[in-house]
């Protein structure tokens, strides 16, 4: 399958199952954009590995940003009174291990240059 980050991010996407449709129903838009950055938060994962480090570095920092941007989305949803928090908390951790190793494999790379890092992830959490 690839990298465990990949699988880690496929268990997120898999743990909106239940939760996408309640957005659908509620707000085209807002479940159009999270569906995308989730779709976007794996194919970038599954494309950074085997790439040289330059094109891995970028696909590993748009991931990182997709995955915030799921995250904002359910924060979104949980605002919004769509569902509770307690109802998106397993997809959130599992969310954050995908954007923390992201992070990693990125710096890991020497991408001082992206905002998104392991310290301030810790903060972002739903729950």
């Amino acid at each position: 399958m690839g990298l465990i980050i990949q699988q880690r991010a496929l268990a997120a996407a898999g743990g909106l199952r239940q939760i996408l449709p309640v957005v659908r129903k509620r707000d085209r838009s807002l479940f159009d954009q999270i569906h995308r950055a989730m779709n976007s938060v794996v194919l970038n994962i599954a494309e950074a590995d085997g790439n040289d480090a330059g094109t891995a570095r970028a696909r590993f920092a748009s991931a990182c940003g997709s995955a915030k941007e799921v995250r904002a989305g359910l924060q979104l949803g949980v605002a919004y009174g769509y569902f509770s928090s307690a109802k998106v908390q397993a997809v959130d951790a599992t969310l954050d291990l995908a954007v923390r190793a992201s992070a990693m494999f990125r710096t890991t790379l020497c991408a001082a240059r992206f905002s998104c890092s392991a310290s301030d992830l810790s903060s972002s959490r739903i729950v």
